[in-house]
């Protein structure tokens, strides 16, 4: 059964943030997840969650400045301090919301970095948060990210990240599998994700060109998502696009999905 969660960062956006939990689960969402829950008090968060009973999906270790660019900090040397507390607020927010999924971001790396060292920071920082993490069962999530939409992330493809993976040799480690990023990126996504599938631990959608709702662009959301289906991926499929106009308004290509 395919499962969707309502990206809370991309959707819904004319609303406050804690309202936007209440929109998503009057339009059928069962689930929610975002880039930042951190703008709002946990307790107020459990407290929209609890009235619809929506489980929230997937959220991102703290990122760093987000409005001024970063876009996670876990492969800098110079910011090993800062996600080390990161690694603490991450963890308060899963427990207190029973997320099972966190996103851990490597940010961006500067054209004359020392990647070995980089590298090397990323994969010490990953095994300090699965060290945290996967006691309480919580998966750590690691996500290639294009180079159109965020030139300089440090890792654009599935091999990059399976190779930072298995440096880290951590079994609560998978691979976010944003089916947008890897259509500019890799294409070929039944067989990619066919092949990766035990490695996954999430997904996420959204149509290209335009990072817009399924039906707007290229992929033929229909057939690739009963094929997800098919193979037995179990988890959230996070919609994490761009609508085009109202998010309501955009959603009927969802409602074969939604409660």
């Amino acid at each position: 059964m395919v499962k969707l969660s309502a990206n809370l960062t991309m959707l819904f956006q004319d609303l406050p943030f804690l309202d936007r939990i209440d929109a998503a689960a009057a339009a059928g969402f069962r689930a929610i997840e975002c880039v930042e829950p951190y703008v709002a008090p946990v307790e107020e968060i459990i407290a929209r969650m609890k009235r619809p009973g929506l489980e929230f999906a997937l959220f991102n270790m703290p990122p760093g400045d987000w409005a001024g660019g970063d876009r996670g900090t876990a492969a800098n040397p110079a910011r090993q301090d800062e996600f080390a507390a990161s690694i603490d607020l991450a963890l308060r927010y899963a427990l207190e919301t029973g997320t099972r999924v966190v996103h851990l971001m490597a940010g961006k790396i500067p054209d004359a970095a020392d990647r070995a060292a980089w590298t090397a920071m990323l994969v010490d920082n990953i095994r300090r948060a699965d060290d945290a993490f996967a006691p309480h069962g919580i998966t750590i999530v690691l996500e290639p990210i294009n180079t159109r939409d965020m030139p300089g992330y440090f890792y654009s493809t599935t091999a990059q990240v399976l190779e930072v993976m298995e440096a880290a040799g951590r079994e609560n480690v998978k691979l976010l599998y944003d089916i947008y990023h890897m259509q500019i990126m890799e294409g070929d996504l039944a067989r990619t994700i066919e092949r990766l599938l035990p490695r996954i631990g999430h997904i996420q959608l959204a149509d290209n060109p335009g990072r817009h709702e399924p039906g707007t662009g290229e992929i033929n959301y229909p057939w690739l998502l009963a094929q997800i289906d098919r193979l037995g991926y179990a988890g959230w499929i996070g919609c994490e696009y761009a609508p085009l106009g109202d998010t309501f308004a955009g959603l009927g290509w969802a409602n074969p999905y939604l409660d």
